[in-house]
């Protein structure tokens, strides 16, 4: 091992008394790539976080050793050093991509001030310098347009773009160590690729050390020279990437690698004559945009998200939508749940969306919709009953009380949710659930009304990779037992792969090919299809 850059010597932290780390240690040297791998609550982000002392009221003992300041007294405990030392230090010396750029960012600053800001406060940039290297950063980072999109807010740019953007804000001051927590969660498997290349170019020519912390064990076998597992606050193996993988020592590691997404063998073949749930016909979807200068004035332009997209979803299967940010996927979902005006031809059971919510009450009956974040999708002032009893009050207002507690009873049985495992569970609150808990809510909120059709949006991105596999074990047995349609959104091959029927790719708004899932991923016809399909076998 090379010269140290962190030592991390028996790092506890605690809350309230309690303590989720207790006493890990570990070592990353000058340029090494440190994974941090484990599932959500095992303590791997509160750790990254409390080397920085950013854990918001936690007690944090220990010893954290950042080698190479000037001065060298400050070349001990980063837990015990002056705060305006530490603010020296973040974002300069040690930099932190964190996993939700949306709350990461300041919604009431363009992504270019943000960065810009960065070099100004560390680099003593001027303004128009600042400006001219954050849109530089934003090129680097693989942002289409960066001069355009540094005049953009945080709302105005996709998921992956704003992912890309927080990664440049922190490589601005090219710091020694990089803390980057979950940095791809968001991001498809191209662009995942592409800031994997992108990290791993930076990190050999300014010897940055990284400390990745992620649930993705893919791209830990991708990226890093040594990983430690977590558990439960404890690390409970670690070594070289190749060591680990090849020979896990400890159980949960073990279960860890073998929670990659598998088709049930029990899932029901595709049926080629079942009439469909859903068809769509030269389905287009645009938007209205300023025009630059003086026409911006007279008359707006137009943004294309989804152009002419032809599709069918057949009764009890899956069709799955791939594709990179900004391909339109969400936007077709959208569309497909009447939520968005769109041109074309578009039917549910044979029924077209009105623009009279009244009379789309029927359909609403019929199609559902599953988030990407369960968190944000269930309302934290409602209790379980309430939130997956809603759509009956709704679609079934002459039950009484008793049937509907009744009929909630048995949604969450479907899910794999009842009151011997959760006691109270009726009564309590999302904040209480884990994220894999708490997306069984939502599918029992969606199926508790009997729809032929669920609209699954990125439905386990948000996962860690054992619960992912729950969830998908999940929805594929529902879909047998109650013959169910799904239309599935996602970026993540793998999860097409063991969910869909047919696929259908988009980029740029259109759809460049679909088929049959085996077809299509074996014998791809499409240059971006070929991209997808290595990129996924790149990262194997």
């Amino acid at each position: 091992m090379s010269e140290p850059l962190l030592d991390v010597n028996s790092l506890r932290v605690a809350f309230n008394g309690n303590e989720v780390v207790h006493g890990i240690d570990f070592r990353i040297a000058t340029g090494e790539k440190f994974a941090l791998v484990g599932e959500s609550g095992s303590g791997k982000t509160v750790t990254a976080l409390s080397l920085l002392r950013l854990a918001h009221d936690a007690e944090v003992s220990g010893v954290v050793s950042l080698f190479g300041l000037k001065p060298s007294s400050d070349n001990r405990n980063l837990l015990s050093i002056s705060e305006r030392a530490l603010c020296g230090i973040r974002g300069k010396e040690i930099a932190m991509i964190f996993q939700e750029p949306m709350t990461a960012l300041n919604p009431l600053y363009s992504v270019g001030e943000q960065i810009a800001e960065v070099l100004e406060l560390h680099e003593g940039l001027s303004r128009r310098a600042a400006h001219a290297a954050a849109v530089q950063l934003l090129a680097d980072t693989g942002i289409p347009e960066p001069a355009r999109r540094a005049g953009a807010f945080p709302h105005q740019l996709s998921g992956g773009q704003r992912q890309r953007a927080m990664i440049a804000m922190a490589l601005a001051c090219k710091p020694k160590l990089l803390l980057a927590d979950e940095p791809t969660t968001a991001l498809d498997v191209t662009v995942r690729g592409q800031i994997l290349d992108l990290l791993s170019s930076l990190q050999r020519q300014f010897r940055m050390a990284v400390l990745m912390i992620t649930h993705d064990l893919n791209l830990v076998h991708r990226f890093a020279d040594r990983v430690a597992v977590m558990e439960a606050g404890h690390i409970v193996e670690h070594g070289p990437v190749a060591d680990v993988f090849a020979h896990p020592r400890h159980a949960y590691t073990r279960k860890l690698i073998d929670s990659r997404p598998t088709r049930d063998p029990a899932q029901v073949p595709p049926d080629v004559g079942a009439p469909p749930v859903m068809r769509a016909e030269g389905l287009r979807v645009s938007y209205h945009v300023p025009l630059p200068g003086l026409r911006g004035w007279l008359k707006k332009g137009e943004f294309v998200a989804v152009s002419g997209a032809d599709f069918s979803v057949p009764a009890g299967q899956t069709l799955g939508v791939v594709g990179e940010s900004g391909s339109g996927k969400s936007t077709l979902a959208l569309a497909a749940l009447g939520l968005l005006p769109y041109q074309g031809r578009l039917q549910v059971s044979g029924q077209t969306w009105s623009r009279d919510a009244t009379r789309n009450k029927t359909l609403r009956r019929t199609v559902q919709v599953v988030f990407q974040d369960p968190f944000s999708s269930l309302s934290p002032r409602m209790t379980v009953e309430e939130i997956v009893g809603e759509g009956l009050r709704v679609h079934a207002p002459e039950l009484s009380a008793a049937e509907r507690r009744l009929r909630v009873a048995t949604a969450l049985a479907d899910v794999g949710m009842s009151t011997e495992q959760f006691p109270g569970l009726p009564q309590r609150y999302p904040h209480e659930f884990s994220g894999g808990q708490r997306q069984r809510l939502a599918i029992a909120r969606a199926l508790i009304i009997g729809p032929q059709l669920l609209v699954l949006d990125e439905p386990t991105s948000a996962l860690d990779v054992t619960i992912q596999k729950q969830v998908l074990q999940l929805l594929q047995r529902l879909q047998r037992e109650h013959a169910l349609s799904y239309l599935l959104i996602t970026h993540d091959v793998d999860v097409i792969r063991a969910m869909a029927h047919r696929v259908i790719v988009m980029k740029d708004g259109a759809i460049v090919e679909s088929g049959p899932v085996e077809q299509v991923f074996a014998a791809p016809q499409h240059a971006y299809t070929r991209i997808l399909v290595a990129a996924v076998a790149g990262r194997e």
